[in-house]
This record gives C-alpha cells, sequence and structure tokens, in this order.
C-alpha cells in the first residue's frame, strides 16, 4: 500500500512540552499510542512499522504521537512521569478534536491507554492493547538474577546510543524481536538512534519499570481486546492475560510468537490482523463496489452471506474446494476486507443472505 498522506501539528500538554502528533488515511479515528522506538518522521520508511500503518489507515484515520523526548516532540527540559504521558495523550485528543474513537495501543502505550480509557470512558468507543501489564518489572518483584538482567539492559542502553557499533542497536531490538527477519532488525536498530537519546530512553524505561494501573483496569468499561504474544521477553505472557481478567468482558487472544514487536512476516500477523477486523466496528463502505463482482461471485458471496462455510458452498455449487477458496480470496480483495466477518457484514448491509441465513 502507498504512503498515505500525513499532516504533523503539535500541541502543548499541561506542563507545556510540545507534542507532535500526526493524522493520516481517511474513516473513523484511531489514536494510536504506538511503543516509543517511532518517529513520525519516518515511520512510513520502517520496515517494521510500515506494515502497521498500511493495515490501520485502509479504513480508518489514525492519529498518532512521538512520545516527549523523542521523535520531533520536545525532547530538551522536560519530566517524565505516568502521568504526563496520560497528559500528552488528553493534549493530542483535544487538540485533533476528537470525537468517540477506537485506540489501539501497546507496551508502554497500553499502560497509558488504560489510564485514559478508565478517565475518558465516553470518549473510547474500543480499546485494543497489544503487550499489556498490569504494573512494571520494578512493582512485580525481581529475583537476584532478574535484577542483574535490569542493570545490564540499562547499561547497553547508556553506552550503546551514542556508539556506531551495531551490536549495541542489535541487543536491544534482539530483546523485543527475537525471531524478525535480519531486514527487520536492521530497520529497527537504524530507528533506534533517530528516535531519542540515551538518557532519555533510560526515564523512558525506568518510568515503564515503576508504572502501575491495577487499580484503574478493572474501571475500562468499553469493549477490549487483549492480544499478547505467548513467549513475550519484555512483557510476560501471563501480564497480558491478567489484564485480560481484570477489564470486564474483555476479549484475550494469545498469539503464537517471540516477538514484542509483531512483523508482517511471521504467521501471528495475520492471526493478529483477523482478531482486529472482527473486533473493530466495520467502516462505512459504498455498497457500489458489490456491482463489480462478477454472476459467480456474486452467487458465493449470497452463500457466504447465508452462513455457509467453503466446503458447504462447493458442495452446493458442485464446484471444487480450491476453487472456492480462489474465489472467496478474489472476492476478499475486491472488497477491501480481511476476514469472513468483515465480508458477511458488507454483503448483508447490501442485502446479500436474507433468503435463508442462518
Amino acid at each position: 500500500m502507498a504512503q498515505a498522506a500525513q499532516q504533523i501539528r503539535f500541541c502543548a500538554s499541561r506542563d507545556g512540552a510540545r507534542i507532535a502528533y500526526a493524522t493520516c488515511g481517511k474513516g473513523p479515528a484511531i489514536v494510536w499510542i504506538g511503543h516509543w522506538i517511532r518517529h513520525l518522521k519516518f515511520d512510513w520508511d520502517s520496515l517494521v512499522w510500515r506494515p502497521w500503518l498500511s493495515m490501520l489507515t485502509r479504513d480508518h484515520s489514525v492519529i498518532r504521537y512521538d512520545w516527549r523526548g523523542c521523535g520531533l516532540s520536545d525532547r530538551d527540559g522536560i519530566e517524565f512521569s505516568a502521568e504526563k504521558y496520560v497528559q500528552d495523550c488528553e493534549a493530542v485528543v483535544e487538540a485533533a478534536q476528537l470525537k468517540p474513537f477506537v485506540m489501539i495501543a501497546m507496551a508502554s502505550g497500553a499502560t497509558v491507554a488504560i489510564a485514559y480509557a478508565a478517565r475518558h470512558p465516553d470518549q473510547v468507543s474500543h480499546l485494543v492493547l497489544w503487550g499489556s501489564q498490569t504494573c512494571g518489572w520494578l512493582i512485580r518483584g525481581r529475583s537476584a538474577r532478574q535484577a542483574e538482567q535490569a542493570d545490564a539492559r540499562l547499561k547497553m542502553i547508556e553506552l550503546g546510543w551514542p556508539n556506531d557499533n551495531p551490536a549495541y542497536g542489535q541487543f536491544f531490538t534482539m530483546l523485543h524481536m527475537p525471531d524478525a527477519r535480519p531486514e527487520h532488525i536492521r530497520s529497527y536498530n537504524d530507528l533506534l538512534r533517530l528516535t531519542s537519546s540515551p538518557n532519555t530512553t533510560l526515564k523512558l524505561v525506568r518510568t515503564y519499570w515503576e508504572s502501575d494501573v491495577r487499580e484503574l483496569i478493572p474501571k475500562v468499561r468499553c469493549p477490549t481486546l487483549v492480544l499478547h504474544a505467548r513467549e513475550d521477553a519484555i512483557v510476560p505472557f501471563e501480564e497480558g492475560r491478567a489484564v485480560a481478567s481484570l477489564i470486564p468482558g474483555a476479549h484475550f487472544v494469545p498469539l503464537e510468537s517471540r516477538n514484542h514487536v509483531l512483523v508482517e512476516t511471521e504467521p501471528a500477523w495475520q492471526q493478529m490482523v483477523e482478531a482486529l477486523s472482527d473486533f473493530l466496528p466495520a467502516a462505512p463502505r459504498p455498497l457500489a463496489v458489490l456491482d463489480e463482482l462478477t454472476a459467480r461471485e456474486r452467487e458465493i458471496v449470497e452463500l457466504v452471506a447465508q452462513g455457509l462455510d467453503n466446503g458447504e458452498i462447493s458442495a452446493q455449487l458442485k464446484i471444487s474446494d480450491k476453487t472456492v477458496r480462489n474465489h472467496v480470496s478474489i472476492i476478499f480483495s475486491k472488497l477491501e476486507v480481511a476476514s469472513r466477518a468483515q465480508a458477511v457484514a458488507l454483503a448483508r448491509d447490501a442485502g446479500f443472505g436474507r433468503r435463508s441465513a442462518r
């Protein structure tokens, strides 16, 4: 997908820090609070973040911002705390003049999103959390071994950020994406030094380790989807399960991955895309696109809308399963949907499936 045109603006947080935010894409609004290793100017050039942006902007207007101390936001003379991160989010939402919106957040951003959703229940229509935690490492408690590992990570950040030796960036990146391809690792490494300074990075990491939203999580009332990689090396899988268990009615989806930051080349990516497609409210689409389908494709759309699976369609139309799969794939592409549930919803809105819907 081509890069969606984006507009970069600035707003002032409560303490005066300037926060850079960008809007790109068209459709219902999504506020995406991503990992702090991002940069509004360079995200679209990143092999790691470009697929995320392409996926989200296909049907939505995506609002994202650089963390304080990072990217195009103010980097000097600012303070860091969990409360200030929430205030930054509030400033962006106010500046963008958003009505109720979807919020998608990952890692440290998930902590901010939980606090924001708890404080502003009328603003967040749907919440998606990726790699979330109830509280940080320092709050959960650490063994002596874990304390040594934490100190080693901080020292590597302190020494590695200003150093041109790629081994330092490799260490940090491999913690986040142990199963990423070499090209993704290089892309992430390149973004590290563009994002922030070593001093700011240390403050960001320490603040995340000290965060605690256990009292706020049960106050989240909007429909919530929680996704977590089973072997996430940054945030334990059990933390994601705990978050989901504390939010009333939350839906939890475990993903078969070791990557804290998911990449599009791994199988879990499609699982994540389908989970998002099924969870998020469908974006309005012109129904005229259905007029572009062939007679056979419209026949298959009718049966899909009735709730038949591929095998049942194959038997009814007396064509092979492979032929049905090919037709369904082409139909999904034409309708620009990522899941069967989306296709059914769109087809039924257009009047399909009403004759004998199950």
